[in-house]
């Protein structure tokens, strides 16, 4: 008898350990849009043109994500790695910034979408921020889901950033996991339950550093612009398949 219980028990752990991650109710996702310039080239184009496909495809992204019931995406919009890329690029892709959150934001907001901007604001010119935090001030009260751009955002500089912030508000006390998120860019951001990545890259690029330690990880060769509904879909279903134990059983 204490055999067969001892078999029930293990059968019974099995089972919970082959439960799917929550599939489709994933609810907060993250995204790396990678693959526009490479989308251009392919098509004979300039990079720009690229840029403003990829702009399109995160609207229709943007919508998909509602649709399916998430609760928060965070896209990373532009790194604080990338003023190293050709002035001109750097040039096409501020002015698409700006129609971005003077046009495409306001749209997404109506359809209930709050949208927060995370990353630094030193070297940003100083008309953006204004429309960033405009854009950011317009804001639904109750929205149904939060868009989170990640701007001239790094990894690295957010965990530096929350390190010399807590110094300066509480230079004696303890440093603990609670006390350095509440100096984050946004401290109420959930971690991602699921990355996707596009364009065949499979590395995290100074992305969420610290809240992406359990996320699962989804790589898909199609280039940001192309990537469509159903491949958020078939992303979702993945996911569904993967067994989250963050360290445990």
């Amino acid at each position: 008898m204490p055999r067969l219980s001892t078999f029930r028990r293990l059968r019974a752990l099995r089972s919970q350990e082959s439960r799917p991650a929550g599939g489709a109710t994933c609810r907060y996702l993250a995204v790396i849009m990678d693959g526009n310039g490479r989308w251009a080239k392919r098509r004979h184009l300039p990079v720009a043109a690229g840029h403003a496909a990829g702009t399109r495809a995160l609207r229709v992204f943007v919508e998909h994500c509602l649709d399916c019931g998430i609760a928060e995406v965070t896209c990373y919009s532009f790194s604080s790695e990338n003023w190293r890329r050709p002035p001109d690029e750097i040039a096409a892709l501020m002015d698409l910034f700006v129609e971005q959150v003077t046009v495409q934001v306001p749209q997404v907001q109506q359809r209930n979408v709050a949208v927060r901007f995370v990353g630094r604001r030193q070297g940003v010119r100083e008309d953006l921020i204004a429309q960033i935090e405009a854009a950011e001030a317009a804001n639904p009260t109750a929205a149904a889901m939060t868009m989170f751009i990640a701007f001239n955002y790094g990894g690295r500089d957010e965990i530096v950033d929350a390190v010399n912030a807590l110094r300066r508000t509480d230079p004696a006390g303890e440093v603990d996991e609670a006390a350095l998120r509440a100096h984050f860019y946004a401290p109420d951001m959930h971690d991602p339950e699921l990355l996707i990545r596009t364009s065949g890259e499979e590395r995290i690029s100074n992305f969420l550093l610290w809240q992406l330690a359990y996320t699962e990880l989804y790589f898909t060769p199609k280039l940001w612009p192309d990537f469509k509904p159903q491949d958020l879909d078939e992303a979702l279903r993945v996911y569904a398949h993967r067994q989250r134990r963050f360290g445990g059983r």
